[in-house]
């Protein structure tokens, strides 16, 4: 099972939307991901494989070269671009 923090900067709006949604796609798709919902605060004491985020947030978050995978969304209520990304996350986990 892989861990997943959904953050966008104040952990409210957008990112809420962006948890909603996959967790729809995560239960639709059973993919083995459980998933935590948070500022970037959170990130400090996050203990978990992937930050998922806005697209202009997972650029910053790039430029950190932080320890878990990145996964930037465009549109947060696009379940399709949702399921595609969660699907290379997963895949590049296999290798």
């Amino acid at each position: 099972m892989y861990k997943i923090l959904v953050a966008c900067r104040a952990g409210v709006g957008s990112s809420l939307m962006l948890k909603i949604k996959t967790q729809q796609v995560i239960k639709e798709n059973n993919f083995p991901i459980e998933i935590e919902h948070g500022s970037l605060d959170a990130l400090n004491g996050f203990n978990g494989d992937a930050v998922e985020t806005l697209i202009d947030v997972a650029e910053e978050l790039k430029k950190k070269n932080l320890k878990i995978d990145i996964i930037g969304i465009h549109n947060i209520v696009d379940r399709n671009e949702i399921k595609a990304a969660l699907e290379h996350f997963l895949a590049s986990k296999q290798q």
